[in-house]
């Protein structure tokens, strides 16, 4: 299937070059061999060229929040792509850069001779500043870039420059444009011999494999990660990354977890949540391939969607309401994020709120705080509240915590912070520092939320919140199931997040990696 041209962005507009060498897909953001509209586009260029197909998966150190918790998890992802494009005869190199800059030119020696490059279009973290400067280097060369949007159902540009305020502006955006664009899917199997017709084999060059050498161990092992420079106090988690365990989780949720979705997902003592989000944020499993299995799992046909786009949460998709919960978590909120994530250069920032939420906040700064604490008690989940020290113990060994818990978790900061602007820097630290799914556009509106963000005022006015949304540990206990969680989680030491503050690396210029 061709690739929608509203999700091609072209970055360096020259000519393909039919002289070149291959194809070259850097992959960057979508961390997977299938339902990719990257891999896809790089595949068509491939075969309109009869040329070969090459795929460059990096990953840098010197970058904030770097540590063997991220690092493992795309490891392993890289394990289990180097098998698929093995199988496929695709050639396939992954990087784990060792040393901060070890990886410089690392794109360029192999886009030099490249028909066009393909890379991933992604919105956040430093991605679009490495984007924007790999555009810069390949211009010289003369080699099209183009990126492209594999992100979510609906194609990142198709609501042009408008930025949603609320999920109901957005769901009624959603519920007219959608149906234009539901079956406009990535290929599911585009390594399939059909798919690839024998293309020519790439063979990368010597003296970039001499330079640029593959990993020879991609366990993702602590003892594979410990030379090098990133933050080895934060630890691997207990589950794996790519493609394989992500459909394992997927298959559970669709099998075992949806048809109570919409009454599991709340009570922290109930496993009721898809737990997909680590495998959505780092690309091994794609929005598309989870909403296609929850379509089957419902039987669902285009006939069912209702021809009203009323903005409501339920009716729309016209299945189960277990069903259409998580399709709005999956699709309403999810690319909600991606959307405000793309327009603005701020959108992790405190300045990024509504006006009248920033107006609020700042006006009850002055408003005595019963209890405050300080980044490091915070991080060592050393405050009066079990509750909230339970989730953060969570975080810390888990790499996320329980989706209703996660939202009190980031209002008692605030509630505890002197400064709002203070603490939302420091549940943007926590959460990137710890959280699998960090740094990403759906967990950074989650943040955002906390302050007002797609939210509304409201009353009555009350002390350091003014009329941001108001949350207790207390009326949280009362309306879900908690004992089971506070008996496991103020228990746990937390070991493999145990961590001081001190980053290991600072934020640095774009590099091409």
């Amino acid at each position: 299937m061709t690739v929608p041209a509203l999700r091609i962005q072209t970055l360096v507009d020259r000519p393909v070059r039919p002289d070149g060498d291959h194809v070259l897909y850097w992959m960057t953001a979508n961390r997977r061999t299938s339902w990719n509209f990257s891999l896809d586009r790089a595949i068509e260029h491939a075969t309109a060229l009869n040329k070969p197909l090459l795929v460059l998966e990096p990953l840098r150190v010197g970058h904030r929040w770097a540590s063997d918790r991220f690092h493992a998890f795309v490891a392993q992802g890289m394990a289990d792509n180097a098998r698929a494009f093995a199988a496929a005869g695709v050639a396939y190199h992954p990087y784990l850069e060792p040393s901060a800059g070890a990886g410089r030119g690392l794109l360029e020696a192999l886009a030099a001779n490249a028909a066009v490059v393909v890379a991933d279009d992604w919105p956040s973290f430093f991605l679009p500043r490495m984007l924007q400067s790999a555009a810069t280097r390949l211009a010289t060369l003369g080699v099209r870039l183009e990126a492209v949007d594999s992100n979510g159902l609906v194609p990142l540009r198709a609501a042009g420059d408008q930025v949603f305020p609320t999920a109901y502006a957005f769901r009624r955006f959603l519920q007219k444009t959608l149906p234009a664009h539901l079956f406009h899917r990535p290929a599911a199997t585009p390594l399939s011999a059909e798919t690839l017709r024998a293309l020519p084999t790439a063979t990368l060059p010597v003296d970039v494999l001499r330079r640029w050498p593959a990993p020879t161990d991609l366990s993702g092992s602590v003892a594979s990660l410990q030379s090098l420079p990133i933050d080895h106090r934060v630890g691997p988690v207990d589950v794996r990354g790519g493609d394989i365990a992500g459909r394992a989780c997927l298959k559970e949720f669709v099998g075992h977890k949806l048809a109570r979705f919409a009454e599991d997902r709340s009570p922290p003592d109930v496993d009721g949540q898809s737990g997909l989000s680590p495998w959505l944020h780092w690309g091994h499993l794609s929005a598309h391939e989870v909403a296609d299995a929850v379509w089957r799992q419902e039987g669902f046909t285009p006939d069912k969607l209702s021809n009203k786009p009323t903005g409501s949460r339920e009716g729309w998709w016209g299945l189960s309401t277990s069903a259409e919960a998580f399709l709005d978590q999956l699709v309403t909120w999810r690319e909600l994020g991606f959307n405000f994530t793309s327009r603005r250069n701020d959108y992790d920032d405190f300045t990024s709120l509504p006006p009248w939420a920033q107006t609020s906040l700042l006006a009850h700064m002055s408003d005595e705080r019963p209890k405050t604490y300080t980044l490091q008690q915070l991080d060592d989940a050393a405050t009066h509240d079990p509750l909230w020290n339970a989730a953060m113990k969570q975080l810390k060994e888990q790499g996320f915590i329980h989706n209703y818990l996660r939202m009190l978790w980031g209002k008692k900061v605030l509630e505890w912070s002197a400064d709002p602007r203070v603490a939302y820097a420091t549940l943007v630290e926590l959460n990137n520092r710890y959280s699998i799914d960090g740094r990403d556009p759906n967990s950074t509106s989650g943040i955002a939320w906390v302050f007002g963000r797609y939210d509304r005022p409201w009353g009555p006015t009350r002390p350091i919140y003014g009329v941001i949304r108001y949350m207790t540990s207390d009326n949280t206990m009362k309306k879900h199931a908690c004992k089971q969680y506070l008996l496991r989680w103020n228990k746990s030491s937390a070991a493999p997040g145990k961590s001081s503050l001190t980053s290991p690396s600072s934020t640095t210029q774009p590099r091409l990696l």
